[in-house]
């Protein structure tokens, strides 16, 4: 086999249209068979610009007199589909007569796979984009249903370790008269008006560092000095309690549903922690939580309750006047008191 008929075979091997035309006329002197087969066999008498459309007589004018390298990526349209060629057409050197050699290559599959790569990269982004914000709500959720140090715990660990809170206070709402009043209103309706007031509150509790644990229908239930301490516990709930009913006032001053609450305080020891496995609710239980919850049956409408142990705390800020011994319900006898107005105009708390 001679070296010409190798070469022809490495070119086919490899994928290369070669041809080989004269400087002067762009005539053909020679071309092989894949070349052939892309841009048809040149006829007598024509020029390679006849044969690969797109290849402008003007651009190669450089190349012809200065001998500069002329590269180009052509797209040709052969039997409905659309072929993609790199074209390299350099001078050869040391001839009697100019001579240009054009190498051209089939790199459609290329093309092809790089967009195919394109619209895959596109979609991995579009879909990781789609994950994070899926991510960010589903964060957003677990913070509506546990404090941020339990969600950082459950994130890292998958579960919630029990914790107990030795200082602590509580305080628990609930309305007058409720079931009466959901009895004979559209549930809807009502649902509207708790989530109005518990709004209100949520931002009340946030603004005096406190943690809204849950609502039991009309009951609310918030804590100070878990999960993160705080010294002034026992005043920031009671901040919570007076607010609550101070917004209570003026909302029944322009709405068509007037609404009264009790309040009891509690203050003591609680444990927290995500209880279950399927749809994770944080809460919290022990002697506050219990003291909180008897202590708000006992207050008249729009009072708030709490137990003489919190007088110490709470005399300072608060109009204070005792109530006296009462049989608590699985607690036994406690001193209480009654919680007033602010004696003056406080400084919402932050646990940052």
């Amino acid at each position: 086999m001679s070296i010409a008929a190798i070469n022809e075979q490495l070119l086919r091997a490899i994928g290369v249209g070669v041809a080989v035309v004269r400087a002067s006329d762009l005539g053909f002197v020679f071309h092989n068979q894949p070349f052939a087969e892309w841009f048809g066999t040149p006829g007598e008498g024509a020029a390679l610009t006849d044969a690969i459309d797109g290849l402008d007589r003007e651009d190669l004018g450089p190349l012809c007199e200065e001998g500069l390298r002329y590269s180009a990526e052509l797209k040709i349209k052969r039997k409905r589909r659309t072929l993609v060629f790199a074209i390299n057409i350099s001078q050869a050197s040391h001839l009697d007569e100019a001579l240009l050699v054009v190498e051209c290559q089939n790199i459609t599959r290329i093309r092809e796979l790089e967009s195919m790569i394109d619209s895959y990269s596109a979609m991995v982004e579009r879909n990781t984009r789609e994950l994070e914000r899926e991510k960010e709500r589903v964060e957003r959720l677990l913070l509506n249903l546990m404090p941020r140090q339990v969600y950082e715990e459950f994130k890292t660990f998958g579960v919630v370790t029990p914790q107990l809170y030795p200082k602590v206070s509580v305080v628990m709402l609930d309305f007058v008269n409720f079931t009466d009043f959901a009895s004979r209103t559209d549930p809807t309706v009502t649902l509207g008006e708790l989530n109005d007031i518990f709004t209100a509150f949520d931002r009340i509790v946030e603004q005096y560092g406190c943690e809204r644990i849950k609502t039991i229908g009309d009951a609310y239930l918030a804590v100070a000095g878990m999960p993160e301490p705080m010294p002034e516990h026992a005043t920031a709930v009671a901040h919570c309690a007076t607010r609550f009913l101070r917004y209570l006032e003026r909302r029944n001053q322009s709405h068509q549903h007037k609404w009264q609450a009790r309040i009891g305080l509690g203050t003591g020891s609680a444990v927290g922690s995500v209880v279950g496995i399927q749809k994770y609710v944080y809460d919290v239980f022990g002697p506050a939580v219990n003291l909180a919850s008897r202590l708000q049956v006992f207050a008249n409408p729009m009072k708030i309750v709490a137990p003489e142990e919190m007088k110490a705390a709470l005399s300072e800020e608060f109009r204070v006047t005792d109530i006296g011994p009462e049989d608590i319900k699985g607690i036994g006898e406690v001193n209480l008191i009654n919680v007033g107005d602010e004696l003056s105009a406080p400084q919402p708390a932050s646990r940052y």
